[in-house]
Parts: C-alpha cells; structure tokens; sequence
C-alpha cells in the first residue's frame, strides 16, 4: 500500500506488488531495506517489520487496478464506485466484531469453570469452604461478562446479516445502505472490542493468582484482543467514524427526512424526562429498551448541538468545532452501539426458539447485561432524566438478585459455547475441572524443571561455596 502519485496529482493509497527479496539467494534487493520491529505487547508468533525503498522503480503493471486505473500516459480513472472499496473494510470489521465475541466467551469459560472447582474460605462458620462462584462479588465479576459475551453473539449474527444484505445489493451497483453498515461496523468494532478487553481482564483477575500464569490461557487473550482494539482501525477513530454519521442524521432528521433503521429513533427524540420506575419495569424489556434508546437519542442530540452551537455562536470553524466536542461525540457513538446491542439481544431472546428453562436463562442474561449496564452509566440515564435518584438503588438491588439467578444456571451457559479444551488451551477452564493434577503436570514442564540441580548451581554457587566454606 503506497501513495500515488499520477500527472503532479496525489491520488491516495492504493495496492502494488513488488518483489522484495532475491530468488537466489533471499536478500533484500537493490534499495529494499527490511527489518523486524521487535517484540510486542502480543501476537509475537506473527512477524511486523520495517520495509524502507530508495530509488525503487515498481512497474506500472504492479498496481492493482480493479478499481482505479492508470493508462500508460499517466491519466488516472476510477473503473467502480469508491464507495465500492469500504465493503471490504465493513467485512474485516464484522469478522473483528466476531473474534472479540468468542474471545471475551473463551475468557468467561475459563474463568467460571475454575470459580466452581476453587473452593476458598467459609460462608457460614463450620461448613466447608465454598466454591467461590458461590460469592456474589466473583458473581459481579463473571456473569455481566457472560451476559455481554450473549449478547455480542447475537449482535455479530444481526450484523453479519445486514451486511450480506448490503453486500447483495453492492453487487448490482447499489450503495444504498452502505453508509450505514459501514458506520454501524466500525461503532459496534470498537465497542466490542474494548468491552471484551476490559472483560477478559477481569475474567483474569477473578482467577487470583494463577489467572496471572500461561497456564490460565488467560495472558493469551488478552494480550490478543488488545490488537483488536487497534488493529484495522482505532477504537476511538473508528467511534468517531460513527458520530459523524449520527450527527449527520440528526440533522436530517431535523429537516425531516426519513433516517435508515439503525439511527430511526432520532427522530423522536424525548425532551421529556421519564422517572418512577417500579422493580416490575426495570425486568421489562420494552422498558430497558427505551431506557437506552432514550440515552443515545438525548447523548447525539447533546452532541450535534454542541458542535453547531460553537459554529454559530462562538465562530469556531467547523473542524475546530468538531475537535472541540470529540469527548461528547465519542460518548454519543458508545450510547448508540449499546443501545444497538441490548435492542438486538431483546430481540433474539423473544424470537428465540428453544424451551422454557433456556428462554428463563437468556431472559434473566438480557436483563442483567441492560441493568448492569444502567447502573454503570447511571451519570447519563440520571442526567437526562430517564432515572431519578431513588430508582437507581432499585436497578442496582435488581441486578443483584439477577446474580443469584444467573448462578444456578453459569456452567451450562458457558458450556453451551461448545469451547473444546484443545481451544481453550487453558489448564484452569478445563471441561472435566482437573485444574490441580493438570496445573502440576503443566509446570513440571518449565524448562528450569528439566534438571534437579540448575547449572548455574555448579557455574556460580557451588565454586562460591567451597571457596568461602567456614574454616573452624
């Protein structure tokens, strides 16, 4: 991926193949530079590296020419719609949205299997000590994770789905829809993303002190998902991707024109505040649905103004303007992707096809994932009125008991992901809970086990020793 540049005119990056090394002897050739960038956070079994030219000629033929062409006397054309080029880009952010999904379940695996064979402490004086999934703070922990790790595989289906639509329809040269799979990809790559990283270090934590071991399969997650965050897009970039697209609907709305399904509900945005919730409309689905669709809907209202008022109030320009507000727009672009993912985890569980003890688990997971999610962001949901003061300890005793209830169902739930241990790679999740025996079997393999007396000892200590041995 180079810049082009054609008849004095910069074009933009585009693709070229290049040979870099010798067929003969696999040097570098003549101006090629390559290096290695060293070791990284994570993902070292992959090789990043440095590639510097200098005075290297690529024929014309290289470029990749698809979709923009350059004839021979330099004069530049684009043979497709470049809008055509972000399909690929939504594809790669769709299957990004993925992994962090089966990441953060993998974690959430590990983690609450090893909770039910770690037994620790007493609940009750003179009983035996517990499992510690039987605490309701390693319950807070785990289970809002395993609820998010639900409710982002329901979201990667419904986004998988809308964009095999749009793709469909790309295919015969229409881009209607584009704007909106593209921008919702890129909200929902980075919502994901970081949720699941935040999650999968807290599944780390919950595991005490062998969490902190490779033998967990923990340290491996998480130093990959941390890729994700940034890989293929930032997550805060790609945020911003979204609020400009939902400010620009907003606007639209404000003129009245109709707005593409995902971002409809700005235009209705309430002014009026909505309180007195009851324990009974904090299980209601529709009720916990409004409460975010509400939250978005007043947090991209809050931010379209604000940039428009510093361009006609204040006279900023409109890039200022716009750099000026990128804490409210990325907070209005997180509101919306959450909205987006508990609206389509509702949905699921009452479509859902299975019996009543499974629709009872998945209704008591929705529930949590959306109150576990009010009470996090309770600043918003109190600021803009949707909750007062006296409902939030009500949501939060909710949550609380939705813990006990998704307990009884934890291990069936995460073995319902179908992780074989061979994917897992974890001696903590394993399916058959030998975490002990496997944990010993596992260490006896480090290296400085291979001798019972270490070499240094006859290297360093033993010469050290017999020359300082005590003369009495």
């Amino acid at each position: 991926m180079a810049q082009l540049y054609t008849q004095g005119q910069c074009m933009g990056p585009h693709m070229f193949i290049l040979q870099l090394r010798s067929l003969d002897n696999h040097k570098p050739l003549p101006g090629i530079i390559i290096g290695d960038i060293g070791p990284k956070y994570g993902c070292n079994d992959g090789d990043n590296g440095f590639l510097r030219f200098h005075q290297v000629r690529i024929p014309r033929d290289n470029m990749l020419m698809r979709f923009a062409q350059v004839a021979e006397d330099g004069t530049y054309s684009m043979v497709l719609d470049p809008r055509l080029i972000y399909g690929t880009m939504v594809s790669m952010r769709v299957r990004l949205t993925e992994q962090s999904n089966f990441a953060l379940a993998r974690a959430v695996t590990i983690a609450v299997r090893y909770s039910c064979v770690r037994h620790q402490s007493e609940l009750t004086p003179g009983e035996p000590e517990p499992q510690i999934l039987e605490y309701q703070t390693q319950q807070y922990k785990l289970f809002p994770h395993l609820a998010a790790a639900y409710a982002f595989w329901f979201t990667v289906q419904t986004l998988q789905a809308h964009y095999e639509q749009v793709n469909s329809r790309l295919q015969e040269g229409d881009t209607s829809g584009l704007q909106e799979v593209h921008a919702l990809s890129a909200g929902l790559k980075a919502f994901t993303s970081l949720a699941a990283h935040r999650g999968i270090d807290e599944c780390r934590l919950a595991c005490g002190g062998h969490g902190y071991s490779h033998a967990s399969g923990l340290i491996y997650l998480l130093t990959s998902q941390a890729v994700i965050v940034t890989g293929e897009g930032e997550a805060t970039v790609m945020l911003l991707q979204l609020a400009r697209y939902l400010v620009k609907c907003y606007a639209k709305s404000q003129a009245g024109a109709k707005l593409p399904s995902t971002v409809s509900y700005l235009q209705t945005v309430q002014s009026a505040a909505v309180s007195g919730v009851t324990a009974r409309d904090l299980n209601n689905f529709d009720v916990l649905t409004e409460a975010y669709q509400h939250r978005a809907a007043r947090l991209v209202k809050d931010a379209a103004e604000g940039v428009r008022f510093k361009v006609v109030s204040e006279g900023q320009s409109e890039s200022d303007a716009w750099n000026n507000s990128l804490v409210s727009l990325v907070k209005c672009a997180e509101a919306h992707s959450h909205f987006f993912v508990v609206k389509t985890f509702v949905e699921a569980v009452r479509r859902a096809d299975v019996d009543d003890s499974a629709r009872a688990a998945l209704i008591s997971l929705c529930q949590l994932y959306a109150l576990h999610g009010i009470c996090e962001q309770a600043g918003d949901f109190l600021q803009h009125g949707f909750l007062t003061g006296p409902d939030l300890p009500l949501a939060r005793s909710q949550m609380c008991s939705l813990l006990s209830k998704v307990r009884s169902d934890a291990v069936p739930l995460v073995d319902a992901f179908d992780f074989h241990d061979q994917t897992l790679q974890s001696v903590l999740g394993r399916y058959d809970g030998r975490v002990y025996e496997h944990l010993y079997q596992w260490a006896k393999k480090s290296p400085l086990n291979k001798a019972q007396v270490h070499e240094s000892y006859y290297r360093y200590l033993q010469p050290f020793l017999q020359q300082n041995r005590a003369k009495l």
